[in-house]
């Protein structure tokens, strides 16, 4: 029996049976623009078009790969936040953090940009007509240290969390006060499936600093982001890149639902290992590597080893969402996406038949 999107992904994460494995897969903007050509669909519709089972978009700030997004390298913008973008390749990068120079009263001085929610909430009403059929998600990401330091500046921020640890605790519980509020009304106004968190605190080797850090400064304010989830009757996702093992029990002890994107290349981050230790907790989604086996496997390669990964990850009968450790990167062969679908239950037939239906109905 064919289920919907809606049908298969709570399926999945209740560890019942599916027709297929639900997916999820993110896009380079490089790779989204090759598979539209191909598609003869627009770029924005991609994901659908391939299989993707859930709907959701950035409520909070990130314009690296989502909101604004500029034609011509160099073009810049200033966001709500005061943060200028420019774009850097295919994604923007921060060009100027409003709190870099400022003093500890300037910092205190400084106010979130609360009267623009509902601007940034209406990012959600192109996705809502869908959510009879597709698993809605509201990310509120950045939450806490990662959205800190997009107005403070890396290097500030984590000197700061050593040498003045009570600033820094009151500056990232704003971020996480932003956060809630935000989680609060698309909770209370919304026909969400889950609650989409972030924050990337990890680089590819080890955690930017020390778990104890993370847990007396960032830990308190992610839980209450967290706690609007939970208290809405949702399930809770979390994405942070690289090798964050060290909290991922800190994570479960805090009702984390799902764990996203399981970068296995990183130390510790190994799918079916992470599975093995913690699915009887954690649903995850992702794992797919983006750095080898996707861009420089065979086609082969690519569909044995995503069948292998499937199977590990769905080991108890489901808790796994299909997804790439980070977005399908330009340099993968198109043999080795279809590939990929394929092992997910999904042809290639398929893609372009949803292509055709895509045609139809939106303007190319």
């Amino acid at each position: 029996m064919t289920m919907t999107s809606k049908e298969r992904v709570h399926a999945a994460l209740e560890r019942k049976p599916t027709d297929r494995v639900p997916i999820y897969m993110w896009f380079h903007p490089g790779t989204a623009a090759r598979l539209a050509r191909m598609l003869e669909i627009p770029p924005a519709h991609v994901g659908e078009a391939m299989g993707n089972d859930v709907r959701q978009t950035w409520v909070n700030n990130n314009y690296a790969m989502e909101g604004i997004t500029h034609e011509r390298e160099g073009d810049r913008h200033t966001d709500f936040w005061g943060i200028t973008w420019e774009r850097v390749g295919h994604f923007n990068q921060i060009a100027y953090f409003p709190l870099a120079e400022a003093s500890a009263g300037e910092m205190l001085d400084y106010s979130f940009p609360y009267d623009r929610i509902n601007t940034l909430l209406y990012q959600m009403s192109p996705l809502l007509g869908a959510s009879a059929d597709f698993f809605m998600g509201c990310d509120v990401s950045p939450c806490v240290f990662e959205m800190y330091w997009r107005l403070r500046g890396m290097d500030n921020v984590l000197l700061e969390m050593a040498t003045d640890p009570e600033l820094t605790g009151t500056m990232l519980g704003r971020c996480a006060d932003f956060a809630v509020a935000l989680a609060r009304r698309a909770c209370r106004e919304m026909p969400l499936d889950w609650l989409w968190t972030g924050d990337d605190v990890a680089g590819q080797d080890a955690l930017m600093m020390s778990p104890d850090m993370w847990r007396d400064l960032i830990k308190p304010h992610l839980q209450r982001v967290f706690d609007v989830g939970k208290t809405a009757g949702l399930p809770v996702a979390y994405h942070c890149c690289g090798a964050h093992r060290q909290i991922i029990g800190d994570l479960v002890e805090m009702g984390l639902d799902v764990l996203n994107p399981i970068q296995s290349q990183s130390p510790g981050m190994d799918a079916l290992e992470l599975k093995k230790e913690f699915g009887h907790h954690l649903a995850f989604m992702g794992g797919v590597d983006t750095l080898g086996l996707l861009p420089h496997g065979t086609a082969d390669e690519v569909r044995k080893g995503t069948a292998a990964l499937v199977e590990g990850m769905t080991s108890d009968g489901g808790g796994y969402i299909l997804a790439a450790s980070h977005t399908v990167p330009p340099e993968t062969p198109d043999g080795n996406i279809f590939a990929m679908f394929e092992a997910a239950g999904v042809s290639k037939e398929e893609i372009y038949d949803r292509a055709a239906g895509i045609r139809s109905r939106v303007q190319v």
